[in-house]
Order: C-alpha cells, then structure tokens, then sequence
C-alpha cells in the first residue's frame, strides 16, 4: 500500500473520530458559558492536557524539528523560548487571570475602566494575533499534506490549505469549546506517543549515545562543527550588528508572548477553580517540557537520517523534516513498509496536531468578536446568550476565511518563525495592558488602549519593512523589496514601546478608580465573584 494511500485512511479516520467528539459535545453546548468556556466543567488535569494539545502547535512539531535540522543549535533556541515562556503564564498571569475574567482577556481590562474602547482595543488585538497564528499552521498543513499526498503544483497546495481552514471552522461553529477542548486532548496524547515513538526508534539507531547522533548529524548537515554552534542561523558574521539584535529580539519575543496569547489566556477559563488553573498550568508545562527535549532529538535525528539537503529539497523552509524522518527511519528499521506506516502516522499526528490548535485560536478570535466586539461595543450588553453564540459562529467563518487567504503568500515561510511573529505581536499589544491591569493602581482606560494599539501597531510596522515581509528569498513576497531595517523579529522595539505607550497614555489621563482596582485586586487573588458579570 502507499503511503499516500495509508495517509489518506489514517486522516480520514482521525477526522471522523474528532468529528464525532465535536457533534457529542455540541448537545451539551447550549449556554454562552458552554460555548465560550465549556461550561467550567474541565478538571486541572483535563485542561493542561488540552493547554499541551493548543500550544504544541505545527509550529512545535514541524518548524522546530525542520528548522534544527536545517540550523543547527540555533534552531534548538525556539525550543527553549517556548518552554520558558510557561514560567511567566504561570506565575504572573494564570490564576489571575482565570480568577478576574469570564470569557475573554477584555472582561479583565474593561472591569476598572471604560468598557467600549478597551474591549475594542483587545478585541482588535486578538483577531490580529489568532490570524497572525493560523497562517503558521495553514503553511504547516499545505507543506505536510503536499509531501503525504504527493502534492507538487501550486494549486494542489492551495485547495489543502482552503480544506483545512474550511474543516477547523466546523469544529467551532458545531463544538464550541467542549468539542475544541476534547479535541485537543486526543490530539495531545496522540502527538506525545507519535514524537516518544521516533525519538525512541531514532535513539535505538545510534545505541542511545547523544554524541554519537549529533556527531553524525553535524556531519550529514554539510556544515560541519558550525552545526552544533550557535551563529548559523542568528547573529553571523555576515548580518553583523542586526544578527545579534536580531537573536535578543526573537529571546524576548518567545519568552513574553505566550502570556499574552489569546487562545492560551482563554483556556484558564474553562477550570471551576484557580486552583485547577494552577494544576492545569503545571501539568500543561510537564507535557510541554517533555515534547521540546523530544525536539532537539528529531531535528538533529532528521539532520542525521535524511540529511539537510534532501529535507531543503523537500521543503525550504524545512517545515516537512520530521515526517521525513519517521519514513527514513521506519524503513531502516522495519523496511519500506514500516517506513510507509510511520510516515503515514505521524503525517496523521501533525494534520491532528493542525486542525486541534487552528480550532482553538478561530474560537478565541470568534469568541472576542462576539462577546468584546458585538456585545458589549456594537450592541451595549443587551444581547442574549444565544444571539451572541449565533454571532460568534458567524465570525469563526469570516476569521477563517481571512487566515485562508492570508497563508496562500506566505507558504515559503518556516512556519515557527511565522508563531514567533504572533508571540511578538501577542506580547508587544496584550502583554502591557494585562500586566499593567492586574498590578498597577493607577492603570486607566487611556493607558490600556494606548498600550494595546501602540503595541500592536509598532509590531505590525515592523513586521511589513522587515525582510520577512519582502527583499529576501525566503520572504513572503520575494519578487519586491521595501523593506526597511534589517530586522526579521520586532519584539525587542515594539515590546517596550507597547509598556511605554501604557505608561504614558495613563499618567496623561486624570482618569482613576480606586474602589474598583481594590475590587479586582481581590477577585485577582481570591477568585470571589469570579463567576458574576465583569461590567458594573
């Protein structure tokens, strides 16, 4: 049977399976709370298993294997970032934010202040994130179901990407969040057990001696020491001073964007306590710690088995690594039919992998649409639950559409530098204005829309004049050239600038609520009231 066969069966059947979650969840999706939270009815353990399953994204699983298996130790930075990036949702933003909120990161930051330009302000900034996201895993799913199925032409590509878009959007439309987050608890389990599999199978082939792998994949790589040196990639001599910026910038990004990422923020609302909040985090930074050592094996694993050339030949942005591995690796152990069943599986576990974390990024961008946008900007609070799930569904399609049409150009992108742009972004416009909230008295409707749009718009300017936009071979559009700085990541500028605007925008305004800041402090911490409207 051939593999294009064996993949087409074993999607098919994961699809049917998630579809049939979906549709059993959705007869239990009756109230807004269902929809937007799943009722806060997910255990601690529950939810960091799903938390695991929305943030090991196509970007962890293809981007970090094929851009360490193309770069080298550089490469191994993305796993890092992401993972320390956990300690500051946990520590500074989980709990408190599970405990301030209802549905959406707004209802946190309109409690204190004037509720219509503030839930404008963060629902604006959560659409721009979520799609900034979903084109990572669009590029992820055309360069995997393009190498599965035997796609080359440009078309081909382009009708995958329009059929996953099409396919996560049912699952929201039709599950809510108890379809998404069940979801994403198969998917979890099953991208653990597929990336444990080939990482055993990988370590077995070199006696279970790191050396031994990376000393062969250095030397498969073509680059030699340079391979397991930091400087590939980042800060080489040739880009000179913008190199190095460069790396500080891509650090920070990784590290302070995942408390600001609208898909995470919503999954602390799912819990019945803060305390399962917690246990949901720390069991979500388990998994998550796990699966990134696994990286580091499957990108030099790839390097080493299949060879730098032929995964470039394959993908240029190396986003197909790790499936090639799991077909060279089968076949050299199994012979060519084990190679074809593993390439098949775990084809299937990334395409999982796809569709779990799209459906939780268009239900967070939907969600904040209906609930900031439509319910409390557009229509004042007078909507019913029902009006605003309806709406929400409505929005998912929309959502959907653009993150399609969007990820059409930018395929010939490595899909974990394209998630590294949504956490720049994340933490340059969200990040400022929720820690600014829950620690700072004197915060203030000015300094929380000034935070989240001079944020999000230095990051966004950035990003249009920087090479990844245009004027590289790699870029998006690599016919033009207008761009203007030599930086790829904007995070070390926009990141400050975003904390700056908060400040400035809030000491400029004489606008201050002591009685309600002593109120949130309380709910923060206590979690009293948690469950009760979020606007007075």
């Amino acid at each position: 049977m051939k593999h294009e066969t064996l993949a087409t069966i074993l999607f098919l059947v994961f699809v049917a399976g998630t579809l049939a979650i979906t549709f059993w969840a959705s007869r239990n999706t009756k109230t807004a709370t269902d929809f937007y939270a799943g009722g806060r009815s997910f255990s601690g353990v529950q939810n960091g298993l799903a938390i695991g399953g929305d943030y090991m994204s196509a970007a962890s699983f293809l981007g970090i294997a094929g851009i360490i298996a193309l770069s080298g130790y550089d490469g191994f930075l993305y796993s890092i970032g992401f993972l320390v990036a956990w300690l500051v949702a946990l520590l500074l933003v989980a709990e408190l934010m599970r405990n301030s909120g209802k549905f959406t990161m707004a209802d946190v930051l309109a409690f204190r202040m004037s509720p219509r330009p503030v839930r404008t302000a963060a629902g604006v900034s959560t659409i721009v994130v979520s799609i900034f996201y979903l084109l990572a895993q669009m590029v992820g799913a055309g360069a995997l179901v393009g190498l599965l199925l035997g796609i080359t032409s440009e078309s081909g590509k382009v009708w995958t990407i329009i059929a996953v878009g099409l396919l996560m959007v049912i699952y929201v439309v039709i599950g809510g969040m108890k379809g998404t987050t069940w979801v994403q608890i198969v998917k979890a389990v099953m991208l653990m057990t597929g990336a444990a599999l080939v990482t055993l199978l990988v370590l077995g082939k070199f006696g279970f001696n790191l050396s031994t792998l990376l000393g062969d994949a250095a030397a498969q790589s073509g680059k030699g020491d340079a391979f397991l040196n930091a400087g590939l990639k980042y800060g080489t001599e040739a880009q000179g001073i913008w190199g190095k910026i460069d790396l500080i910038s891509l650090g920070l990004a990784l590290v302070l964007g995942t408390a600001g990422l609208p898909h995470i923020l919503i999954r602390f609302y799912t819990v019945p306590t803060a305390k399962d909040a917690r246990k949901s985090v720390m069991w979500g930074i388990g998994i998550i710690g796990v699966f990134y050592l696994l990286t580091l094996v499957l990108g030099f694993g790839a390097a080493a088995v299949v060879g730098s050339e032929k995964i470039a030949a394959a993908n240029a942005a190396g986003n197909t690594a790790a499936p090639q591995l799991a077909e060279a690796i089968g076949a050299d152990i199994f012979g060519e039919v084990g190679g074809t069943i593993l390439l098949a599986v775990i084809a299937a576990v990334a395409f999982a992998t796809i569709l779990a974390v799209v459906a939780g990024l268009t239900l967070a961008s939907s969600s904040s649409f209906a609930h900031d946008l439509y319910a409390h900007v557009f229509k004042k609070g007078q909507v019913t639950d029902k009006e605003e799930v309806r709406v929400a569904r409505i929005a998912a399609f929309v959502i959907g559409a653009i993150a399609i049409a969007l990820a059409i150009p930018a395929q010939s992108l490595n899909v974990a530098f394209l998630v590294a742009l949504a956490f720049a972004v994340a933490a340059s416009g969200n990040l400022p204005a929720i820690l600014y909230s829950l620690f700072w008295k004197r915060f203030n409707t000015a300094g929380a829309v000034s935070a989240i749009y001079g944020g999000l718009i230095s990051a966004l300017v950035l990003v249009i004049f920087s090479p990844a936009v245009s004027g590289a071979k790699t870029a998006m559009f690599p016919d033009v050239d207008f761009h203007l700085i030599e930086l790829s990541n904007p995070g070390i500028f926009s990141i400050p600038i975003g904390f700056l605007c908060g400040y400035l925008g809030t000491i400029f305004s004489k606008e201050y609520n002591a009685s309600k800041y002593a109120e949130i402090e309380v709910r923060s911490l206590t979690g009293v009231g948690a469950e009760q409207a979020t606007e007075h």
